[in-house]
């Protein structure tokens, strides 16, 4: 293993979380099973008691959750200058079988996580608490999967050796290779626009409806989770094109780098951001649409907010998207 302080890091990160989150999951099993804020049995009380305190920690645990992400992301770049035939993120994620494994995992981590953030949030707006079963229900999916993710991370890394020669993006999202990334490279890039800019503007106008009528929220929920993907195959697929300034570099994770500006930097927060709060909201929604309690007040109150910011992170993809694209020197669709 490449011993190096931000790997330690990571891996501390996660040695903590699992510590906090493993407890957590044996006291949402009871939440599960006997949560009544009707009651007053001795158990409830105890129950309200510990709920405070262990939803203080999940919170902080999945604060630091959103941070390892990007934390990841720029640790794995880095080391491509030490992996031989590595040009940026994607060579390093190549050198073994765990790497890409621990990615996906990391970001599915980062989403449910947030998720769960947003459910707390909104949950503590109500002296009933209407969300408790369904954020301790989430947290008994998240645990699993933060055990993956740092099971699968821990291999990448044990299993990472500089004197191993590695692919480079350019093999990975070449058209002519035969994987999902190679297919994502080979989208045309007038439809992908378009698919993109729809998409979007779907999300935005099914966001102010609900902000003027309070209405269509898990459908704001839904169109959000449908964005990230069609943002990712835009950006493998033209948006990398217009800032490489050439019709063949497709790879996502260059855009990070200083030749460029650091432009994926200001790109994906606004994306991942948005996409988290609109997956919460949309969950939250899906609860208080199956009960009549006053979570239908507190999203009313508490959600308009969020939909703003939420909207206001796609607008910002969208715009710095256009941008790069019209600023570019490529000329990728013809007049």
């Amino acid at each position: 293993m490449m011993v190096q302080a931000p790997i330690l890091a990571l891996i501390l990160a996660d040695v903590l979380s699992l510590l906090l989150l493993v407890p957590a999951a044996v006291f949402a099993t009871q939440v599960l099973r006997h949560w009544n804020l009707a009651s007053g049995h001795a158990l409830q009380l105890r129950l309200e008691k510990r709920t405070f305190l262990i939803g203080t920690a999940l919170g902080l645990v999945f604060v630091a959750q959103l941070l390892v992400l990007p934390l990841f992301v720029h640790t794995v770049d880095r080391m491509a200058l030490q992996i031989v035939g590595a040009m940026c993120a994607v060579g390093t994620l190549s050198a073994n079988a765990w790497g890409f494994p621990a990615l996906w995992l990391r970001i599915l981590l980062f989403f449910l996580a947030a998720a769960w953030l947003v459910l707390h949030r909104l949950d503590g707006r109500s002296p009933e608490y209407p969300l408790t079963r369904a954020k301790y229900a989430l947290l008994l999916a998240i645990v699993p999967l933060a055990a993956a993710a740092a099971a699968a991370q821990l291999a990448f890394f044990l299993n990472l050796d500089p004197d191993v020669i590695t692919s480079c993006c350019g093999s990975l999202f070449s058209q002519d290779a035969e994987s999902v990334t190679a297919h994502l490279a080979g989208l045309p890039p007038l439809p992908t626009m378009v698919a993109l800019y729809a998409v979007l503007g779907l999300v935005l106008a099914t966001g102010a409806v609900y902000l003027r009528w309070r209405r269509g929220l898990v459908l704001f929920g839904g169109l959000s989770a449908l964005a990230f993907p069609v943002a990712i195959a835009a950006i493998v697929a033209f948006v990398s094109l217009y800032v490489y300034e050439h019709p063949l570099h497709h790879c996502p994770f260059c855009v990070l780098k200083p030749e460029y500006g650091y432009v994926g930097y200001a790109l994906y927060p606004p994306l991942f951001g948005a996409t988290a709060l609109g997956l919460g909201l949309g969950l939250a929604a899906a609860v208080a649409m199956a009960r009549r309690d006053s979570l239908q007040q507190v999203l009313a109150a508490h959600a308009p907010p969020l939909v703003i910011v939420a909207g206001a992170g796609f607008a910002l993809f969208a715009a710095l998207s256009a941008w790069l694209s019209w600023q570019s020197n490529l000329i990728l669709i013809g007049y």
